[in-house]
């Protein structure tokens, strides 16, 4: 079972800027798309971002393009998410997810098979 644990989360103010990390105990980490998801309190949770197994595709939800970057330093088996000009309707948990596939299909919560326990990020106004 693959075991990730997202850090970074915080309080932040709006205008700020955030760098999120998940670090995944997977020896193959490439062979993995990942993905960063995030859940409001008494909201749906939804895709922030996602990235393959290469970091050659990205993919990123309207509500963070062009402040919100995804990565991975596939020798570290990290993942990161960098936020900027955060808002405070960027307050939430955030997930990071993996897949054993290089490509993801979806970036959709139910494509992903596997879970980190999420990290609070809480943005004031």
């Amino acid at each position: 079972q693959v075991q990730m644990v997202e850090s970074g989360g915080g309080l932040v103010q709006a205008g700020g800027s955030r760098r999120l990390s998940c670090t995944a105990s997977i020896s193959t980490f490439d062979g993995y798309a990942m993905g960063w998801f995030r859940q409001a309190p008494g909201k749906e949770r939804e895709g922030v971002s996602c990235i393959s197994g290469s970091g050659l595709s990205t993919w990123y939800a309207d509500f963070v393009k062009g402040r919100f970057t995804i990565s991975r330093d596939n020798a570290k088996n990290t993942l990161y998410l960098q936020m900027n000009n955060l808002k405070p309707e960027d307050t939430a948990m955030y997930y990071c997810a993996a897949r054993r596939k290089n490509q993801y299909d979806f970036c959709s919560g139910s494509w992903f098979t596997d879970w980190g326990q999420g990290t609070q990020v809480t943005v004031s106004s």
